[in-house]
């Protein structure tokens, strides 16, 4: 037991990793639905709250070998009661890794990653929207147009941020060649993506958060599958293309994060200190120096992760999927007291 506790601790110090701080916080389940839900987003719009995310049979595929999730959004008033509004899908593709924002005409924007797969292989992937504006019905999915995207084999552009009446995103891509890339789009309808700059980052980055300062400062957070795997962060003045990236303490899976003040960051994430049993994990950080720390690790286990975030009120609010407790992943919401993570 002693040998086990030893090991453990140096696992956990070898990754950046701190003993997890007492916080008290609540938890609730908001949706399982018998199915394998997962990759969640989280938005305030017009007063009440909804909360995207895939349902399926599997993490990619079913038990007949089909990828073909559908997006649901459920909606609460107060964010205690959860209905279901919308669910998307059709037959031969798989939607998945929905991202909900709001626009500056004032519609709320749902963004899909649609892929299809052929006897589990897989073909193509490409960026779909569909609109809202009262958060129950939306237009059918239409799919996006990336520049530069004949290029590539596949487009993903997986998660819009909205700042002085323009949308940025980071879309990740396969060259024809087989190699990697990922830049930075602009948009002013989140239909229509322009590319800015490709982003300097090596060893398969991939899903990427943008977020804004006061100044007008964009940071970044990306996910790297190669390498060390560790994440980037970087923060850069406009036009947004000169970058200093920094490796982060941690590895990620389905990263969001906010800016809380101009240095401070909250961020949730996938955390794998323990390869085998991942978790969700809150984190914050300082925007200057890219370096976080643990704060708490949430309810999960497993297949996890892939975070909302929204602060109402006093508190943070964090949607994540997980299949600690349940036979198929679930998802929950926790309510974090800011003051706790001070």
């Amino acid at each position: 037991m002693r040998k086990t506790l030893l090991f453990l601790l140096l696992l956990l110090a070898g990754t950046g990793i701190r003993a997890q701080e007492e916080v008290k916080y609540s938890v609730q389940k908001i949706w399982d639905g018998g199915t394998y839900n997962a990759f969640t987003s989280l938005v305030k719009y017009k007063g009440r709250f909804y909360c995207a995310f895939r349902e399926g049979r599997g993490h990619v595929f079913d038990e007949h070998g089909k990828a073909e999730g559908k997006i649901r959004v459920l909606s609460s008033r107060n964010g205690r009661k959860w209905t279901s509004v919308h669910l998307v899908g059709e037959p031969g593709k798989d939607y998945r890794d929905p991202k909900l924002s709001v626009t500056p005409d004032g519609r709320l924007s749902l963004s899909i990653g649609v892929s299809v797969y052929v006897d589990k292989k897989f073909i193509t992937q490409s960026p779909y929207v569909c609109f809202s504006t009262d958060g129950e019905h939306y237009t059918q999915p239409q799919p996006c147009t990336v520049e530069g995207s004949r290029e590539h084999t596949y487009d993903w552009v997986w998660r819009t941020t909205w700042h002085g009446g323009s949308g940025y995103a980071v879309d990740y891509f396969t060259r024809k060649d087989g190699t990697q890339g990922l830049a930075l789009m602009q948009t002013a309808d989140a239909l229509h993506y322009s590319l800015l700059t490709e982003l300097q980052v090596p060893d398969f980055p991939n899903e990427a958060t943008i977020r804004f300062l006061s100044d007008g400062s964009m940071a970044i957070m990306v996910r790297r599958d190669g390498g060390d795997c560790m994440g980037w962060w970087a923060v850069s003045k406009a036009p947004y293309t000169e970058w200093q990236w920094k490796r982060m303490p941690m590895r990620l899976g389905g990263p969001d994060f906010l800016m809380l003040t101009d240095e401070k960051v909250v961020a949730a994430s996938r955390c794998h200190h323990i390869p085998s049993w991942c978790t969700t994990s809150v984190y914050t950080g300082d925007a200057r120096t890219g370096q976080f720390r643990q704060r708490i690790v949430l309810p999960s286990g497993g297949d996890t992760s892939y975070c909302g975030m929204l602060v109402e009120d006093d508190e943070l609010w964090v949607s994540y999927y997980s299949g600690h407790a349940t036979h198929w992943p679930s998802i929950y919401l926790a309510r974090i007291p800011l003051k706790s993570l001070e």
